[in-house]
């Protein structure tokens, strides 16, 4: 079973995590921020994931922590459920339009982390709301593709809207992620690991 659970907790944040790759599994979100839930709601339902996540931070500071660790426990808990890889896709590739807004996002579920955030000059200073700068979904998929062990580029094709963009970036890293982490025809647990060097857990 594709299923992990994550508990993180510091001086900062307490981030609870229970993750389910297979689709129709039912999802609770409950974080602090009604505009960050409101993704995280977007991620869960265009990956087809079940995700049951509660999360509690330090918003008196700001957002940032609570944005950034719910990217870490959500990542190990993606790591977590991948287990050794056997048999997935691997590498995917998605576009998400929403109104003038379009967002790409590239994913190798590589063992490695690394994330490429891309975007016109003219958003990287935009704010969604009062309270969630744009710069914060790069934030957000920078901890979840470190911890998650997987490349993830993602780039802002066009926009204007800062809401849009947002959305559209999450939107197409789940359509993304959805593919990568899919199991190919005929796979199970002892497939073959999807790398010429054989491992994709380290």
């Amino acid at each position: 079973m594709r299923r992990a659970s994550v508990q993180r907790q510091t001086k900062e944040t307490r981030i609870e995590v229970e993750l389910d790759l297979e689709p129709g599994t039912a999802s609770s979100i409950t974080v602090p921020n009604g505009f960050f839930g409101h993704m995280l709601e977007a991620l869960a339902t265009h990956a087809g994931i079940g995700l049951r996540l509660a999360a509690q931070g330090d918003t008196d500071v700001d957002l940032h922590h609570t944005v950034e660790d719910t990217g870490i426990a959500l990542g190990e808990a993606l790591a977590g459920a991948l287990g050794e890889r056997r048999g997935v896709v691997r590498f995917a590739h998605a576009y998400a339009p929403l109104d003038e807004a379009l967002a790409r996002a590239v994913v190798d579920l590589s063992g490695r982390g690394y994330f490429v955030w891309t975007l016109p000059p003219e958003l990287e200073q935009a704010w969604v709301t009062r309270e969630f700068p744009l710069t914060l979904v790069a934030d957000f998929f920078q901890a979840l593709a470190d911890r998650g062990r997987l490349t993830l580029h993602l780039t802002v094709v066009a926009g204007r809207n800062p809401h849009h963009v947002a959305e559209a970036c999450f939107k197409a890293a789940a359509v993304a992620l959805r593919q990568a982490v899919a199991l190919r025809d005929g796979a199970g647990p002892h497939s073959e690991i999807p790398s010429t060097k054989g491992t994709l857990a380290r």
